[in-house]
């Protein structure tokens, strides 16, 4: 189907070039939103009706009179029908829905990716300070960025995952003071106890493993301690390496790796950010005003012009992001990709101005940024506070072990990331259909079943693509199918609009056509030619369940129990 729907768009694009000659109409399908209106529409009629000037069922019928004259229509579609205001709808013929079961066999792990375009791009997310464990949001800004880095990944990019921190400022400073507080045998609440210090019980561990000069190993350090608690700066490399490797841990655990470590500290190092500044100064893009630098950001866009270095001599906090991302662009990444909480979208215009005013040809718009909302999380029935100073609040590891990794990753990755999520622990923990991982997941242990039955009874699941699929005519079938077909347009969908959440709205689509599928047909029928072609569907199916989960970095397990009794089985 995927050869079929090629065609009919170029098919679609020649009918639009004759009924409106000179229009800036794309060809494009879309889904019907219920099946009795055909398997594809088309909306042109009514996007050429005002340019036109003429009815859009006027231009609607023009439309279906040159689509008509098309081959690939005359060898694909059993009709055409004008509904509504101008919609057109096509029907298919059942050939171009069974065309699909063989694209998938022969695509297998590959169904729905892109060839390689050579292209490279910078996926910069987590990003956390290491001052204390990865919480619920640094969870959902895990998953949110690996699923994107996928689904560049699917599309041909060549995708660098990088994780940048700073590991030398104030908030490093109040780390080390809180673990030097602890080896002077304080803690929270005593006499002497810092004001701004970390509260935390790990801040205690991260003590007791220093006083017995323990050796901590992260991914992209190792410090061994002295011991000695006025050693502050052991004790602050000391803490950065240990907490970085618990962020290791952490993110091991939700199956999220990075391919490089960036420090902030190394912009100063490396004089990036004097560089930086000299740039926007030499540009004219700057000005000085009651003793501070300030730059003109409002020419490129934002609100008001913002101050780069303050009158004590220090930077304001968006001019070393300005020269971290002008050291993206140099190192080689013309695309790069922030994935970021919501409270950072105050500071996108200011950031995007200071690269713009450089004049290094840095693309506009750069770089993209992809912000969420934080999360609510419910167990028991009632919300779990979050409190990172008193150290109460619920880290990543904490949903982890609750309900597995792969309910962290859906969960997250289930709703639009501008959007608030509420992760409900016991609904994670549901082995049945109200949880929508189990849902899908599910679905591909069931097809696993009936397959493993059909090669008990003497099929060979293995040989399936000489299967005759004109024997798929039942009404689920051609639903199924039809959601097979939308697996790659899916992907490049949810990858230029960095939207993982429609895989996993696209999954539970597959998994409901499927279990209605199951619920309303047998598989192991005594026609051994009827059999081996839902088989071979179902085969299909499961590849499909099978790469969608993988864009989203969730298991598709072979087996699983139910809470509740299932269907009976094929």
């Amino acid at each position: 189907m995927i050869q079929a729907k090629q065609e009919l768009l170029a098919a679609l694009a020649a009918a639009i070039a004759e009924a409106g000659p000179g229009a800036a109409v794309a060809a494009a399908f879309e889904s019907p939103k219920q099946a009795a209106h055909g398997d594809l529409a088309c909306t042109a009629a009514l996007q050429l009706a005002r340019p036109l000037k003429k009815n859009p069922r006027e231009v609607a019928q023009a439309l279906v009179e040159a689509l008509s004259r098309q081959a690939a229509v005359q060898r694909w579609v059993a009709a055409l029908e004008i509904a509504g205001p101008g919609f057109v709808n096509f029907r298919l013929r059942d050939a171009a829905r069974q065309a699909i079961v063989a694209e998938v066999l022969r695509g297998g792990d590959d169904f729905g990716r892109a060839a390689p375009n050579g292209k490279p791009v910078l996926v910069e997310f987590v990003s956390a300070n290491p001052t204390g464990p990865l919480h619920t949001g640094h969870a959902r800004q895990a998953c949110l960025g690996d699923a994107i880095c996928n689904l560049l990944d699917w599309q041909g990019w060549q995708v660098t995952r990088e994780f940048y921190y700073n590991d030398a400022g104030v908030q490093i400073a109040t780390l080390a003071a809180s673990v030097q507080a602890r080896l002077n045998g304080l803690k929270p609440g005593d006499a002497g106890w810092p004001e701004s210090a970390y509260n935390g019980e790990y801040i205690a561990d991260v003590a007791a493993d220093f006083a017995a000069r323990k050796t901590v190993h992260a991914d992209d350090r190792e410090f061994t301690a002295s011991g000695f608690s006025d050693d502050l700066e052991g004790i602050r490399q000391f803490a950065v390496a240990y907490l970085r490797h618990e962020q290791d841990l952490d993110l091991r655990a939700l199956g999220v790796h990075f391919d490089h470590y960036f420090l902030e500290s190394s912009l100063y190092g490396s004089g990036r950010v004097e560089d930086a500044v000299e740039r926007l100064v030499a540009a004219g893009k700057t000005y000085e005003e009651g003793g501070a630098l300030w730059l003109r950001s409002t020419e490129y866009g934002d609100d008001k012009d913002r101050v780069m270095r303050k009158s004590d001599g220090s930077y304001t906090y968006f001019v070393p992001d300005v020269a971290y991302h002008l050291a993206k662009f140099e190192r080689g990444f013309p695309r790069a990709i922030n994935i970021q909480g919501g409270d950072h979208h105050g500071t996108i215009a200011r950031v995007r101005a200071g690269i713009q005013a450089a004049g290094l040809g840095v693309p506009a718009g750069y770089p993209d940024y992809v912000l969420h909302k934080m999360v609510t999380v419910m167990k028991g029935g009632q919300e779990v506070k979050i409190s990172k100073r008193a150290g109460s609040y619920v880290t990543l590891r904490d949903l982890i072990e609750w309900t597995g990794r792969d309910a962290v990753r859906f969960f997250m990755l289930s709703r639009k990331a501008d959007t608030e999520f509420v992760f409900d622990v016991d609904l994670a923990l549901k082995k049945n259909d109200e949880n929508p991982v189990f849902y899908v997941q599910y679905a591909h242990a069931r097809i696993c079943s009936v397959i493993q039955q059909y090669v008990e009874k003497g099929g060979d699941a293995g040989a399936l693509h000489g299967a005759d699929f004109a024997l798929l005519t039942a009404p689920a079938e051609a639903a199924l199918m039809l959601e097979l077909a939308r697996f790659p347009e899916v992907l490049a969908g949810a990858a230029a609009d960095f939207a993982p959440h429609d895989i996993a709205f696209y999954l539970r689509g597959v998994a409901g056509a499927f279990h209605s599928y199951y619920a309303n047909e047998r598989f192991l029928v005594d026609d051994a030619a009827l059999a081996r072609a839902r088989i071979a569907l179902l085969t299909a199916t499961r590849q499909v369940l099978r790469n969608a989960l993988a864009v989203l970095g969730v298991s598709a397990p072979q087996r699983m129990d139910r809470e509740q009794p299932a269907l009976e089985t094929a």
